[in-house]
């Protein structure tokens, strides 16, 4: 099986029409530095030394700031094979000390399909700047690292703010199909605005994807999860909320303006919001229906 997971970099969309179709490249540094011109640090060392072949470290997430951070990410072999342990060790570095994390390999899409996985975990960043990550998976000799970029504050909104009241558009002017490229259509997520459900104290989940031009199982499920998990939670209080990428669905045309007022630097993205406005979650590209259950059971429910 083939390394799949990708998400696509908004900033170079909206400059050039040159990313249209498919989901962005898989770049293995997505997020990070590229390369190894930073020496590994001392801590590092020990586990980079040890017996048994390098692996890549291929990122599905970019956007980290000071404090906790969702990491997520695949493992992939020479010959393009993914690592599929269980489990996955993850050392960093945190007041001093080296820290381990353990990353679980988490399925994507929905119950009971093809879905393929990423490992994810949360770990936590005391400074900005470019900060080592060392990975081992558990039951074989294969480590991995990557060099992750970490800001003050993170460029789309970050847990613990208010959301972003846009007007995004609804069935109720226009025909599903043209709303959204999900086929077919999920109407059920085109029903509302986000400055309404603001307005009215209603708890919401907001998925930002384009199915029709992300076909990885990373990207395109983003917004069938998002469906499946709808349909569990009907008649509970909570709205589910899709918008699309691009300017009149067309990928040439750059990003609308709903995902420039999110200021989303990526795609796609899955935000949870309670009933009085603040992001409690939010998840950046390979997302699986799993974790968006936890976090409307933690946030969202009453």
């Amino acid at each position: 099986m083939r390394a799949r997971v990708r998400f696509r970099h908004l900033a170079a969309v909206a400059a050039s029409a040159a990313l249209a179709g498919g989901c962005g490249g898989s770049e293995p540094s997505a997020g990070a530095v590229e390369g190894t011109e930073i020496p590994a640090p001392a801590w590092a060392k020990p586990v980079i030394a040890k017996a048994g072949p390098d692996v890549a470290m291929t990122m599905a997430s970019s956007d980290f700031a000071r404090g906790e951070n969702r990491l997520a990410f695949l493992l992939v072999r020479n010959d393009g094979s993914l690592v599929q342990a269980p489990r996955a060790h993850v050392y960093y570095r945190l007041g001093g000390k080296t820290r381990k994390a353990t990353a679980t390999l988490t399925p994507l899409g929905v119950d009971g399909d093809d879905a393929e996985s990423v490992y994810v975990t949360r770990i936590a960043f005391e400074t900005a700047g470019k900060h080592w990550v060392v990975v081992e998976p558990e039951g074989g000799e294969l480590q991995a690292f990557q060099i992750i970029d970490v800001k003050e504050k993170t460029t789309a909104p970050a847990v613990g703010e208010r959301a972003v009241p846009i007007v995004n558009p609804t069935t109720e002017r226009k025909a599903a199909r043209e709303i959204s490229t999900q086929r077919p259509p999920d109407t059920a997520l085109l029903r509302h605005t986000v400055a309404e459900s603001l307005e009215r104290g209603v708890p919401f989940v907001l998925v930002f994807a384009t199915p029709e031009y992300c076909h990885t199982r990373a990207c395109g499920p983003a917004v069938d999860v998002v469906s499946a998990v709808r349909r569990r939670y009907e008649g509970r209080g909570i709205r589910f909320i899709h918008v699309e990428i691009y300017e009149d669905n067309t990928p040439g045309k750059g990003v609308n303006e709903w995902v420039r007022q999110w200021n989303l630097p990526s795609e796609p993205w899955v935000f949870v919001v309670d009933a009085d406005g603040i992001v409690r979650a939010r998840f950046e590209g390979a997302i699986g229906a799993d974790e968006v259950d936890a976090a409307i059971a933690e946030h969202l429910l009453r």
